[in-house]
């Protein structure tokens, strides 16, 4: 085979640095983002907070995008605005909010300093009034969510008071606060005393193994006998035992907890699924006694740890709001505002005095590399920018198709999948799914994620389609007015649905029903 030369023409996609921020960034939840941005103002000394308002970036597009050069100051008389690059949010007839851009032109000699001040856009849009994130008006004295979270008492710690009233000696106090430590959230002790002693001292002297296993034992009693009751246990039957042997402690005389001890000690498979015949075989007992016995397991509590769980990890901050407004549309229809919330939106700008340093020293010695930052600094502003004003971009998309939701709730759902609204939009589909993953809007009705209001459609016998969010919210209002002695069969839910015009297969509702964590009527048959 001959070497040759050839000339070829291809085209392929490559993704700028730029571009590549820009779709992380997009992804990111609320959590993510803040931590983003604290990683970005350690590292590039050409971030900072803006701590009070101040004239809004307004390097430019093309500013942004230039090589780093030693002249590049020279062409920052370019203005840029959110506005332009949302382009179809500020066109798309928006009543109740519009983007405002200043109108005082930047000087020539401005050199870098701008400010992400979302102050610039009205209440409608940014929330102009609100104030930075991490700062509360003098007049708010309230504690927020995160506030009651961090104050909120763990298991561990509130056990470890408890045992301070204890008279121990020192080795017992030592080995209940390892027992304590070694509790899981529920509460539960899942590794035998066995394992913990040979994870604390090791496998080789046996007589120092046994000590430290006796240790244990005596303080596993200890921590059994603390609050809440039931925690230490090493599986469901243990803590079942120990709530019952607790309140017989407290009524001696009742027979029926002496039926529940019983029954709690057969197969714990028989007990989910109530089947009362064989438990009634297995303990030799009629069957009045044992479904009272299982009504009184059934009150039990099965995660002791429960009520300490660490509420933090569950709070929720929605990245959109959506208000019902008092006046009406020229339909007659219910209007909805739409706004970001100015809690999760940093207040990013370009350090001034940083920026002025640099140009005053051009061609010293590692410009070039500063320069490259001030650059990464201004693109980050803009990615951030860009990203909340399509997450405000599709939000309002899906209250425009929606709407019905919003004013009568998850039966009113329609049908909506990612295309919808990307052709809408003029954005990929991609682009939508990164959008709603992960992010939030509070509505009246509550705060759901926005991927909750697409859904797939399902027939209906007038030729249309009815939403799966609708269908499941139809078949939780079936099961909450149910007769719990004869509960619904998915059999006859899904006869229940046709019946509302909507052809639903009984292995469909069966799919809908686990997904809503709703138990087979097997189990939600009243005892």
């Amino acid at each position: 085979m001959k070497p040759g030369l050839s000339l070829r023409v291809s085209q392929h996609l490559a993704l700028t640095p730029q571009l590549q921020q820009s779709i992380r960034l997009l992804q990111l939840s609320t959590l993510e983002l803040s931590q983003e941005v604290e990683q970005m103002l350690d590292d590039n000394p050409f971030l900072e907070i803006a701590t009070e308002d101040a004239p809004r970036e307004e390097f430019g597009l093309d500013t942004a995008d230039t090589t780093s050069q030693s002249d590049a100051y020279a062409a920052e008389d370019s203005h840029y605005s959110i506005a332009d690059s949302a382009g179809a949010a500020s066109a798309e007839g928006q009543k109740d909010a519009e983007f405002s851009v200043p109108d005082n032109d930047v000087p020539s000699d401005w050199e870098g300093d701008g400010s992400i001040d979302m102050a610039s856009f009205d209440e409608g849009e940014w929330g102009s009034e609100a104030p930075a994130r991490g700062q509360r008006n003098d007049d708010d004295d309230a504690p927020t969510a995160l506030d009651l979270a961090g104050a909120h008492e763990s298991l561990t710690d509130f056990l470890h008071q408890q045992a301070l009233s204890l008279r121990l000696s020192e080795l017992d106090r030592y080995a209940l606060r390892f027992l304590i430590e070694n509790l899981n959230d529920d509460g539960y002790l899942e590794d035998a005393l066995e394992e913990l002693a040979i994870g604390l001292a090791g496998s080789d002297d046996l007589e120092q193994l046994e000590e430290l296993v006796h240790r244990f034992t005596v303080a596993l009693r200890l921590l059994q006998s603390l609050e809440p009751v039931g925690v230490g246990a090493r599986d469901l039957a243990e803590c079942l035992r120990l709530q019952l042997q607790h309140l017989q402690a407290q009524d001696p005389d009742d027979e029926l907890l002496e039926v529940a001890l019983q029954v709690c000690g057969q197969p714990l498979d028989m007990l989910a699924r109530r089947d009362v015949r064989k438990l009634m075989q297995a303990c030799g007992l009629p069957e009045a006694k044992v479904r009272a016995a299982l009504g009184v397991i059934a009150r039990l509590e099965p995660k002791p740890g429960r009520r300490f769980a660490d509420v933090e990890r569950h709070i929720i901050v929605p990245d959109v709001i959506v208000k019902k407004m008092a006046r009406k549309g020229g339909d007659g229809l219910a209007q909805f505002s739409v706004q970001l919330n100015p809690d999760v939106m940093p207040r990013l700008r370009v350090h001034d005095v940083y920026a002025n340093a640099l140009r005053s020293h051009k061609g010293s010695d590692g410009h070039a590399g500063l320069q490259q930052r001030l650059q990464e600094a201004r693109w980050f502003i803009k990615n951030v920018q860009q990203r909340f004003d399509t997450i405000l971009r599709v939000s309002k998309a899906i209250v425009d198709r929606q709407k019905n939701f919003f004013v009568h709730g998850e039966l009113a759902m329609r049908p909506l999948v990612l295309r919808d609204i990307a052709d809408e939009l003029g954005l990929h589909e991609s682009t939508i799914s990164r959008v709603t993953t992960a992010k939030y809007m509070a509505t009246p009705h509550g705060t759901y994620e926005l991927k909750f209001f697409f859904g797939s459609g399902l027939g209906t016998e007038t030729g249309g389609n009815a939403s799966s969010t609708a269908v499941r919210a139809l078949i939780k209002q079936f099961v909450s007015a149910e007769n719990t002695k004869k509960p619904l069969s998915d059999s006859q839910i899904a006869e229940m649905l046709k019946e509302q015009g909507i052809e639903c297969a009984r292995r469909t509702v069966a799919k809908y029903r686990e997904a809503l964590k709703i138990a087979p009527a097997n189990l939600r048959k009243a005892l």
